[in-house]
């Protein structure tokens, strides 16, 4: 099993909207596709008026994420509406095998 990790930042008054937004839109995504295990959101405030937005899905191999992020599967995958929300994010994204649950 593969885990794939994104992370971003937020107006902490807005990073209920952009949760709300990235599960109608990203997560929702993920889940959709054949081979995701299940997908998660976590949020921390940063109390700097920032919070860091960390997106979490498992998935069955490599050749699955394919299937939701493309060939170049390092690429983070944004929505039309990130900009709105996003003070700062990574554009790639980390991939790491499950070797114990």
């Amino acid at each position: 099993m593969i885990a794939r990790m994104w992370r971003g930042w937020v107006s902490t008054e807005r990073v209920g909207e952009y949760v709300t937004y990235i599960e109608q839109t990203g997560l929702t995504a993920y889940r959709r596709t054949p081979g995701n295990r299940g997908a998660q959101m976590w949020t921390r405030d940063l109390g700097d008026g920032r919070s860091e937005v960390t997106t979490l899905s498992w998935w069955e191999s490599l050749d699955v994420v394919r299937g939701f992020a493309g060939d170049d599967i390092e690429q983070a995958v944004f929505y039309p509406e990130d900009d709105a929300f996003l003070i700062d994010r990574e554009t790639t994204v980390t991939h790491h095998e499950v070797v114990a649950t």
